[in-house]
C-alpha cells in the first residue's frame, strides 16, 4: 500500500491547481465507481438467482446490437471536445444537434433490422426487445450536451451525481420488475429507466440549455478530430465484441449469456482500474499536451500504478472463481467458472494496453 501511495502522490505534479483538480477528480471518480460495482454486485446476484443465463444472453443480444450501430456510427465529438484547447462553447450546439440526428438514424435502423438481428442470433424473443431497448438511443442522445464540462474541467463530483442517478433508477427498477415478472424485462425496464434518468438529470445540473444549430462547419471541424476516434472505436469493437457476436451465433443466447458474465468479472482489472483511471488522465493529459516531458513522466507513473494494481486483482479473481460463481450466484453458473479464469489473463494485458488509447 505504501508503495501505491508513493506512486499516487509522485503522479500529483503538474501544478498546484491542476493537481488539485486531478486529485479531487480521482476521488469522485473512483468513488462512483466503488458505489456503481456495490449496486451492480447487489444487482447481479439478485437477478442472477431469479434469472437464467438465456434471459442475460438476450439482453446481450440486444445491448450487442445497439453497440453495432453505436460503435460503426461514432463521432467522437466527446473526445474532440475535451482536447480542445480554446473555448468550446460555439460548438456545443452544433454537436448537440448532429447527435439527436444520430439518435433517430440509429433507432429507425434498429427497428428495422431487429427481426434480422434475431435470426442471425437464432433468438426470435430479442425481436421485441431489441427494438423496445432502442428508446435508450433516443434519450441518450437528448442529453444535455453541458455535461461535457464535468470532464473537461474535471468536475468529477458532478458526473457521480449524474451517473449514479441512473445506476440507482436502473437498481430499483430492474429488482422490482424481476421480482414482479421473473423474466428478461426487468433488465429491459432497468436499462431504460437509467436511460431516462440521467437524460433528465442531465438538465437539472448543469445551466444550460441546448438548441438546435445549422453551423455545419462546427460540426465538419469536430469530426475531423472524431473520424479517428470512431476508426478506433470500430478496431477496438472487433476485438472486445467480436468474441461476443461469434458466440452468440455458433452456440446462442443461452451460451452468450455464460460467455458474457465470465468476461465481465474476469475483466475487471480493465474495467475497474484502467477505464476509472482514464476518465481524469484523459482531461489531464490534454491540459499537458504542450508539456511533452510532463506528459511522459505522468503517463509512466499511472502506467506503473496500472501494473501495480492489475496483476494482484487477476490472481485473486482466478483463485476465487470457484467460490464466488457457487455462493453468490448459484450453482446454475459454474459452467462459466474455466472461462472466466482463462479471460482473467485476457483481462490483465487489456487493462495495460487500454492505457494507450487516452494517451494517444
Amino acid at each position: 500500500m505504501n508503495k501505491a501511495k508513493k506512486i499516487v502522490k509522485n503522479l500529483i505534479t503538474p501544478g498546484e491547481t491542476l493537481s488539485q483538480k486531478v486529485v479531487k477528480g480521482g476521488f469522485w471518480v473512483f468513488l462512483l465507481r466503488i458505489v456503481n460495482r456495490v449496486f451492480s454486485l447487489i444487482r447481479l446476484i439478485i437477478l442472477a438467482r431469479i434469472l437464467s443465463p438465456n434471459d442475460f444472453g438476450l439482453m446481450g443480444i440486444a445491448l450487442l446490437t445497439i453497440s453495432i450501430l453505436k460503435t460503426f456510427s461514432q463521432t467522437g465529438f466527446e473526445e474532440a471536445l475535451i482536447q480542445k484547447k480554446e473555448d468550446i462553447e460555439s460548438y456545443l450546439n452544433s454537436a448537440w444537434t448532429a447527435l439527436i440526428l444520430r439518435g433517430f438514424i440509429l433507432f429507425v435502423i434498429l427497428y428495422f433490422i431487429a427481426p434480422y438481428a434475431a435470426v442471425f442470433f437464432n433468438s426470435p424473443e430479442a425481436k421485441p426487445i431489441i427494438r423496445v431497448i432502442g428508446f435508450s438511443i433516443l434519450f441518450q442522445a437528448f442529453t444535455n450536451i453541458g455535461i461535457i464540462y464535468f470532464k473537461k474541467e474535471l468536475e468529477f463530483n458532478k458526473e457521480f451525481i449524474y451517473q449514479f442517478s441512473g445506476t440507482l433508477a436502473d437498481f430499483i427498477v430492474a429488482i422490482s420488475a424481476v421480482l414482479i415478472l421473473r423474466n428478461v424485462w426487468a433488465l429491459v425496464l432497468g436499462s431504460l429507466a437509467g436511460s431516462i434518468v440521467r437524460c433528465f438529470m442531465s438538465y437539472l445540473i448543469h445551466p444550460r440549455r441546448p438548441c438546435l444549430s445549422k453551423d455545419l462547419g462546427k460540426v465538419k471541424e469536430l469530426f475531423g478530430f472524431g473520424k479517428w476516434i470512431m476508426g478506433s472505436s470500430i478496431l477496438i469493437f472487433l476485438i472486445i465484441e467480436g468474441d461476443d457476436i461469434f458466440v452468440g451465433k455458433l452456440l446462442g443466447a443461452t451460451a452468450l449469456g455464460f460467455y458474457q458474465l465470465a468476461y465481465r468479472i474476469s475483466n475487471m482489472p480493465a474495467t475497474e482500474i484502467t477505464h476509472v483511471i482514464s476518465q481524469v488522465t484523459f482531461p489531464t493529459y490534454s491540459k499537458l499536451q504542450d508539456n511533452l516531458p510532463k506528459l511522459r513522466e505522468v503517463y509512466l507513473k499511472v502506467l506503473q500504478l496500472i501494473a501495480f494494481l492489475s496483476f494482484p486483482i487477476a490472481g485473486l479473481i482466478f483463485v476465487l472463481a470457484p467460490d464466488f460463481t457457487k455462493i453468490f450466484l448459484g450453482e446454475k453458473w459454474m459452467l462459466m467458472v474455466p472461462a472466466m479464469q482463462i479471460l482473467c489473463i485476457f483481462g490483465v494485458t487489456r487493462s495495460i494496453n487500454a492505457l494507450l488509447g487516452s494517451f494517444f
